[in-house]
């Protein structure tokens, strides 16, 4: 007979269903990167965008989301993260709405604008309400993150899939209304499994808010368009030095108030700015390769876009496995600092092999092999360095420090794949039909990946510090969680 009390049964079934609405949230997130890609083409021909201008489809909600996931992060500590997590599936929804309805060029990027600024609340809520959860035991917290951490591939990989299925058997603005009944059983089932969330009395700098978006998204906008407009051109620069100078004043501001949207000194807490490094580096590496490899398997070996889909479920699988079931015990075993490390050097050396793709190669042996490797370095890196970043913080600041790490990957993300397509396009890769101009490009931007990679485990190795394992972070015998408490 169960000696477990049953009410206490009830709390921790009840935490695993939240993880199942939060890891919704994460999927959701991803999928709405990668699921817009099949659709462009039509979009391109229904609304009029140029082919300069079709990339803002993606990038609208990249800036809109890497801006404003500090106000996020803020909002959820002030305001409870049940809360503003509502609220953000909300503002998807109605984004989704607008961008599928849209019938011009304008409308389409506010309304991904919009679908940004939705799951800029969602990530930082959602990894506050995760570690809500979970927090109390290191264990079931490092399987949470696992979890967590693999629902974003599988968003990706859902998002390739079910964006080619919409846009040819139904209507690209599918791809965007497809989030509004998603939403809606989300909302339908938060206010019951989810807490709410600490709230607290305090001021929100709506001028900090402003000046970090603008700013972040300012640096954002000089580095995807520098290469179109010209590294030293006078919009990029003017973009780019006036986001540096709009962040320089927000540094600033946050100096001297008493209430600022980011305190300065969450820094100071051990582990917290290395981790968040980590996790910027690894965006920057991990977006660019999945990006090339995309264009590779299909403008260089000649697969549709339901193959090159097909082609990266092995890379999706591997991810997956990886941060549920071997991650959670070579932290436990080997600790987070080691196992980022390893993870980032893992990746270097996989967008290594990488970038030895022939233009008369083949996915069994230019492909595969080597992103199976990759995959592997980006399951070992991610968990330990996001719950790093996430208990280095105060309770009370959980939503800012969520924030914090959100933004990092996804400004990481976006100015890393800016850099590398840029670096690409220096080698070829904007030579459109000539296989070998395009292998040539997507090899160094593979090649530059790599570097990010591997920068990222010198300053792990470095900068991270190896924190005390008490007893319990060690497996048991089943290697199944221990009990915590809700």
């Amino acid at each position: 007979m169960s000696t477990t009390h049953p009410t206490e049964e009830t709390r921790r079934s009840r935490r695993w269903l939240a993880l199942g609405v939060i890891a919704a949230a994460q999927f959701m997130v991803i999928m709405d990167t990668s699921i817009i890609g099949v659709a462009l083409p039509k979009m391109q021909h229904d609304l009029g965008f140029t082919p300069q201008g079709l990339s803002w489809v993606f990038n609208a909600y990249v800036v809109a989301f890497g801006g404003l996931l500090l106000l996020g992060g803020r909002l959820s500590d002030l305001f409870g993260a049940r809360r503003i997590f509502t609220l953000g599936w909300v503002i998807l929804a109605a984004g989704s709405l607008m961008a599928g309805f849209a019938g011009n060029v304008p409308v389409e990027l506010a309304g991904r604008a919009v679908q940004g600024a939705g799951s800029a609340l969602i990530a930082p809520a959602a990894l506050t309400l995760l570690f809500m959860c979970f927090g109390s035991s290191p264990k079931e917290l490092t399987r949470a993150l696992a979890l967590y951490g693999a629902a974003a591939p599988a968003g990706g990989t859902a998002g390739v899939f079910l964006g080619g299925l919409l846009t040819e058997y139904a209507s690209w603005p599918w791809v965007f209304f497809v989030n509004v009944p998603l939403a809606v059983i989300v909302l339908g089932v938060t206010r019951a499994v989810l807490p709410a969330g600490m709230t607290r009395h305090g001021h929100l700098s709506l001028t900090s808010a402003a000046t970090v978006t603008t700013g972040l998204a300012a640096v954002v906008f000089a580095v995807v368009r520098a290469p179109q407009a010209g590294w030293t051109s006078a919009a990029t620069l003017a973009a780019g030095l006036g986001g540096l100078a709009l962040l320089g004043i927000f540094v600033a501001l946050q100096a001297r108030l008493r209430e600022p949207l980011m305190r300065l000194g969450i820094f100071t807490a051990p582990n917290l700015a290395a981790a968040n490094a980590a996790q910027f580096l690894l965006g920057a590496a991990w977006i660019p390769m999945f990006f090339f490899l995309n264009l590779y398997l299909q403008q260089v070996l000649g697969l549709g876009a339901f193959a090159s889909g097909a082609a990266l479920l092995p890379l999706t699988v591997t991810i997956m496995v990886g941060m549920i079931g071997a991650a959670p015990r070579l932290i436990a075993r080997f600790g987070p600092k080691t196992m980022t490390v390893t993870g980032h050097a893992t990746l270097a050396g996989g967008l290594l092999w990488l970038s030895l793709i022939r233009p008369d190669g083949s996915f069994s042996v230019d492909v595969l092999p080597a992103s199976l490797l990759a995959a592997a370095g980006m399951a070992m890196a991610f968990i330990p360095s996001l719950g790093t970043a996430l208990s280095s913080a105060a309770p009370e600041e959980g939503g800012l420090a969520s924030g914090i790490v959100s933004t990092n990957y996804q400004v990481g993300s976006a100015l890393g794949l800016a850099a590398m397509t840029a670096l690409a396009a220096a080698f070829g890769a904007d030579q459109a039909g000539n296989t070998v101009a395009l292998t040539d490009g997507f090899s160094a931007g593979l090649l530059g990946a790599a570097g990010i990679a591997a920068a990222g485990a010198v300053l792990s190795s470095v900068w991270l510090r190896t924190p005390p394992q008490p007893d319990e972070q060690s497996p048991d015998a089943t290697g199944e969680p221990e009990h915590a408490a809700a």
